[in-house]
């Protein structure tokens, strides 16, 4: 009989008994992978479950999890917690002992699982702060307690009955975890997710997926306690697709040609740094290959879907393929059918680039607070539109608000803010949510993200600039690693840049200028300043006079997540930058 699927801990049973997969979940340890099946998988999630009732944990109780990586255990123990009708709190590895201890103190965390000595050392710092009765590692570390102590004390199955009742007693509007917002500014905010939100925008994503099911492979690379990452997993656990975890960043280029995924996601500047890789193994070419290889890059970045430009360019578009861009694809494991973005816009030439290599990348669009999904491009039934995030999903209403703002209505709209009314208030109107966004829905309906509202700013002139657009625009460039613009209050947009500077220095070296190759001597320099001038003024071309970046900087450093430039999803915080870099704004508008 076929398990109806209303509740996350239903997503496993559903693979059990449609694809009932021998390697469904796949994590490598000491340089060996190992798998379990899907089974197994219950099996382990059933054991852990009992163990915590052992411990005394009960519905409602909040466990936290936190794992540098993506890896089986996070998976077997998210179960676990769900089937007795408590919450899995996922916290990001990267973010500060301080807001470790806020997370856990503002979500009243029981007990705690970590992957490793990283994360046991910042929470040790801050755990006699905190309620926390128990932690308990994934790795072997010694003097600690491991999860295996859990399955351990979980192997006697004489309260089965219990966790079963405990599964029987879960309804599908029942709280589900709590997401701690990575936030670009102030403290996160505890999103509540609901075992509806999420499986609701599985069920509606399904329809997107064009996978062999029971039979694709994906490989997981992005944080798990993303909530678009941890929603994937479900939608592979779904569709029976064999899940890998991704080692590392510094790996993934090795874990692709092991694992020949079918599938995987990413944010954009993964994305950007796959194709800058690739860009500059042609400055390594000569003579006719060299040709040959820029070539196909300029017919891959006038792609347009299907067969748009005419027979002439998609006859041009196969010689590529074939010479070209399918040993691009074979350096990535050769079965790469689909990639998904998210968490922030895609740029178009790489929408365009990727697709043209036979390794389409299908740009969506959500958020946290709306389990994620609100939209996706897909290659069925003419779905896929370049400079768009898709049409909307089903049983997810969109509608633009009078200011251009995206509301967001449908089963997938969280249930609060842990906590704090105040707040839910000031993002829903009836049942739509806010999304702080501005967009556009096209008479065929696909959405299209033009602004963050609370990023676009007036100057003092009160004409509004949006950030976004001349950011995006500006990244685009191989000189420009990661680009604020600035000028809210101002009397003209700037911009802080922090350049690509590998890039740099490559391009340093063929010119043979004479720079020092210290971040300090490039961002000095009146040739790269020059260069990177150039750069604006063709982006400056696209805009009105008033919104054009008039001033810039170079920052020596570059813009991390532990730096604290960037969130876990790499978004930039804003306010952070600006105060990272005062000086360099005061040199801007003040002298």
């Amino acid at each position: 009989m076929q398990h109806e699927i209303r509740r996350l801990f239903d997503f496993p049973y559903h693979q059990l008994d449609t694809y009932k997969l021998t390697k469904a979940l796949n994590t490598k340890y000491n340089g060996v992978w190992q798998s379990i099946s899907t089974q197994e998988y219950i099996n382990q999630a059933n054991a852990i479950s009992r163990g915590l009732l052992r411990l005394g944990v009960k519905p409602n109780d909040k466990i936290a999890v936190i794992s540098t990586t993506n890896r089986t255990e996070w998976n077997v123990c998210d179960i676990g917690i769900l089937q007795l009708g408590a919450q899995n709190v996922p916290i990001y590895p990267t973010i500060s002992k301080e807001d470790y201890e806020y997370i856990l103190n503002h979500s009243e965390a029981s007990y705690c699982f970590v992957s490793d000595v990283s994360v046991l050392e910042k929470l040790n710092q801050i755990k006699d702060k905190t309620s926390l009765k128990g932690v308990f590692t994934f790795d072997e570390i010694s003097g600690e307690k491991n999860w295996s102590e859990i399955l351990k004390l979980g192997e006697d199955t004489s309260n089965q009955a219990d966790v079963e009742a405990h599964k029987d007693a879960v309804t599908e509007d029942d709280l589900a975890t709590l997401i701690y917002t990575s936030g670009t500014t102030g403290r996160p905010k505890g999103v509540m997710l609901s075992h509806k939100n999420i499986v609701s925008n599985v069920i509606a994503s399904e329809q997107r997926v064009p996978l062999d099911y029971g039979k694709a492979v994906g490989l997981s690379f992005l944080p798990i306690c993303h909530i678009f990452e941890r929603m994937i997993l479900y939608l592979y656990q779904y569709c029976g697709v064999s899940i890998y975890f991704a080692e590392s960043i510094e790996k993934m280029s090795d874990n692709l040609k092991e694992v020949q995924p079918n599938v995987m996601t990413a944010v954009p500047r993964l994305y950007e740094k796959v194709f800058d890789k690739i860009y500059a193994k042609g400055s390594e070419l000569s003579g006719v290959k060299q040709k040959l290889f820029y070539w196909a890059i300029e017919i891959g970045l006038s792609y347009e879907p299907y067969g748009a430009n005419g027979w002439w360019y998609e006859k041009k578009l196969a010689i590529a393929r074939k010479l070209i861009f399918s040993k691009m694809k074979e350096g990535m494991g050769g079965n790469l059918d689909l990639m998904v973005s998210g968490s922030a816009a895609l740029q178009p030439r790489l929408t365009r680039f990727f697709a043209a290599a036979d390794m389409p990348i299908m740009e969506g669009y959500g958020l946290t607070e709306t389990s994620p999904v609100i939209s996706v491009n897909c290659h069925k039934d003419g779905g896929f539109r370049i400079g768009t995030v898709g049409r909307i999903i089903n049983n997810v209403e969109v509608k633009i608000a009078e200011d251009g703002e995206i509301l967001a209505k449908g089963p997938n709209i969280m249930l609060g803010y842990f906590k704090d009314p105040e707040k839910t208030k000031e993002v829903m109107t009836g049942d739509y949510f806010h999304t702080g966004d501005i967009g556009e829905v096209s008479e065929d309906g696909f959405l299209k993200i033009t602004d963050r509202k609370k990023e676009m700013f007036k100057t003092s002139g009160g004409k509004y600039v949006a950030p976004a657009l001349l950011e995006g625009r500006l990244k685009e460039s191989r000189f420009i690693e990661q680009i604020m613009v600035i000028g809210e209050g101002e009397k003209m947009p700037a911009a802080l840049i922090q350049l690509n500077f590998d890039f740099v220095k490559e391009w340093i070296k063929r010119k043979n200028l004479s720079i020092n190759l210290t971040n300090k001597d490039i961002v000095n320099s009146d040739l790269v300043r020059a260069r990177i001038q150039e750069e604006i003024d063709e982006c400056n071309s696209h805009f009105g006079k008033w919104e054009q970046i008039k001033k810039f900087e170079l920052t020596e450093d570059e813009w991390s997540i532990d730096g604290g430039h960037l969130t876990p999803t790499m978004k930039m915080k804003r306010k952070v930058i600006k105060e990272i870099y005062k000086n360099l704004y005061e040199r801007i508008y003040r002298f």
